[in-house]
């Protein structure tokens, strides 16, 4: 197998935007980000989609990247990720399509069922069938930029009647696409059968991950060869908590309280996701001797 020049670099930003703090000015801290990660030559960075609790509140990652283009000259912009399962999938490859063009090929279609069930209650979305939809939705945007051949596709939550883009995404053969995978195998599936990359989101949503990311992918090249496509590792993005300092105890101290609110207050007391048994100052410390985030020095 063929190894890449080098090892890529990004950012996966939900973004987190701590409750209480100006909107304006947080979104604004975002756009800055970008910018920064441009000039220091980070290769690609996600904006996800989010719609309630209150900390993640971009709901529209296609018209902030908009706005992220213009203020950048080389970063890839992903979305991280579009939930499928809410849009119709016409609209999400016609969007897509014309971020491909603003950014002169600079865009990524990151997609996934929808992380949040207090936004598929909102929609009177199922969250037992987000995964099968967002295959089916995936399958459909494919086809819309790839064939020229109007599609009409007759599905119980979405209709397409002779359905044709008007533009062509600016990358030739089409676009990037990655799908999001957590702890189950249904993101790497899916990729798979649609010879997508694969954005693993190795942060653990409990203490003792379930499923190893080399059993992850060995499923993905198994589902991806049943279908007649190929998973390439340059195209596996690996997402994980990492912050760095002259010193460990710098870089710790640097995030103690934040991350302690963030995995405390939103992912366990939010969202209801395991989180450690440990007061909120002692998050950074437990999370680190497991070798669960990466905080530190370049060296470690």
């Amino acid at each position: 197998m063929t190894q890449p020049a080098r090892m890529k670099f990004g950012i996966f930003m939900a973004p987190f935007h701590r409750p209480g703090e100006n909107p304006t000015l947080a979104l604004e801290r975002d756009l800055e980000l970008i910018e920064w990660l441009d000039a220091l030559g980070f290769d690609e960075a996600y904006v996800g989609e989010h719609h309630s609790a209150g900390w993640e509140t971009i709901c529209s990652p296609e018209v902030f990247l908009a706005s992220a283009i213009a203020r950048t000259k080389r970063i890839m912009l992903g979305t991280g990720v579009v939930s499928l399962p809410y849009h119709n999938p016409y609209m999400v490859a016609n969007r897509m399509v014309l971020l491909d063009h603003l950014s002169r090929g600079r865009a990524i279609l990151g997609v996934g069922p929808g992380a949040l069930a207090s936004d598929a209650l909102m929609f009177g979305i199922n969250p037992e069938r987000q995964r099968e939809m967002m295959d089916e939705a995936l399958g459909v945007i494919i086809r819309l930029f790839e064939s020229t051949v109007p599609l009409t596709v007759k599905s119980d939550w979405f209709e397409l009647n002779e359905a044709i883009l008007q533009l062509r995404p600016y990358q030739q053969p089409s676009m990037p696409i990655s799908v999001a995978s957590v702890q189950s195998p249904a993101g790497v599936q899916v990729a798979g059968k649609h010879g997508a990359g694969v954005l693993s989101l190795s942060i653990p949503r409990d203490t003792v991950r379930k499923t190893t990311l080399k059993e992850l992918w060995a499923i993905g090249e198994e589902t991806a060869e049943k279908h007649g496509k190929t998973l390439r590792r340059e195209d596996w993005s690996l997402v994980v908590s990492v912050h760095l300092a002259e010193s460990r105890q710098e870089a710790i101290e640097q995030v103690r309280r934040a991350s302690g609110r963030e995995t405390l207050e939103y992912f366990g007391q939010t969202l209801g996701h395991p989180a450690p048994d440990v007061a909120p100052d002692k998050v950074v410390d437990f999370m680190v001797e497991r070798n669960l985030w990466m905080i530190g020095t370049p060296d470690d």
